[in-house]
């Protein structure tokens, strides 16, 4: 298989990349420097050079709290970056896998949430990539595959950690830990997470969107405490509430996503505590996959 990772330097692109090319994939990876999703011309210009059978994209704007003062940025590459690899990709005949986020949902819901809730974004932020989800549309054969909380090794290239690595780090420093205690989560393993997108791409399920994190729901703090478990070391924790939290953007307070339509399809993701565990048993860089 043949395919186009954008974003590739990412938490999320540095995993997909390796997982693809360990399977023996001709892997092209991609990152900011040199293609800016944003530059449609560029985009389909490398596109039919290269002639993927599939494009990934984990280019993302993701600074949530930047996005309400810098609604332009975002909505460029979460939003009409996305349009430009649609349309690249119908005209070389690929697939389109772009990923989002749980933010497009409002938080109030009771339980974990299934492709069919109807999204309510409450930030610019989730504003743009609930528009980059109708982009990807553009695109024949597009899966848009929702993720939250990622965490992961990063590549050597990354510079995010995700909520969770941060949390990891200062649990192994032995310092205080800050975490939510009324924001309810499924996290995502990098590592899984490009394993489900191959998973996909290889089934060929009908097009559309799936939910792809690891199975469950948990707070913050019941997160930091199973990773505080697993370390074997104490949690120092300073609870937070989004009462209390200075943001500029909202957070939707329940946000857990249920991954059975993958499961229906044979893609089953691990709970997010085996995912956990296998993050934190696997060497520094190293990924475990499904």
């Amino acid at each position: 298989m043949r395919v186009v990772v954008t974003g590739a330097a990412g938490l999320l692109g540095s995993a997909v990349t390796a997982l693809f090319e360990a399977k023996g994939d001709e892997v092209f990876p991609i990152a900011h420097a040199a293609l800016d999703i944003v530059d449609a011309p560029s985009v389909e210009r490398l596109v039919l050079e290269l002639r993927p059978d599939a494009i990934i994209n984990c280019a993302a704007f993701n600074d949530v709290d930047a996005a309400e003062s810098d609604a332009t940025s975002a909505l460029a590459v979460n939003a009409f970056g996305v349009l430009a690899l649609a349309g690249a990709a119908q005209r070389a005949g690929a697939s389109l896998v772009h990923y989002s986020t749980d933010f497009v949902f409002d938080g109030q819901a009771a339980r974990p949430y299934v492709e069919e809730d109807p999204p309510n974004p409450r930030s610019v932020y989730a504003s743009s990539k609930l528009l980059g989800e109708w982009f990807a549309a553009d695109a024949p054969r597009h899966y848009v595959l929702r993720v939250e909380s990622l965490f992961g090794h990063p590549g050597a290239a990354a510079t995010r950690r995700g909520s969770l690595g941060t949390i990891v780090d200062r649990i192994r420093a032995g310092e205080t830990v800050p975490v939510f205690v009324d924001r309810t989560v499924s996290p995502s393993f990098t590592a899984d997470v490009a394993a489900a997108t191959r998973q996909v791409l290889i089934s060929s399920p009908p097009a559309g969107t799936y939910h792809c994190v690891n199975a469950g729901a948990a707070s913050w703090k019941e997160v930091a405490e199973e990773a505080a478990r697993l370390l074997g070391q104490p949690l120092r924790l300073h609870p937070l509430t989004l009462a209390t939290a200075s943001l500029k953007a909202a957070r939707p307070r329940y946000c857990a996503l249920s991954p059975a339509r993958l499961a229906s399809l044979g893609i089953v993701m691990p709970p997010w505590q085996d995912a956990l565990a296998r993050f934190l048993a696997a060497p520094t860089g190293g990924e475990v996959a499904l």
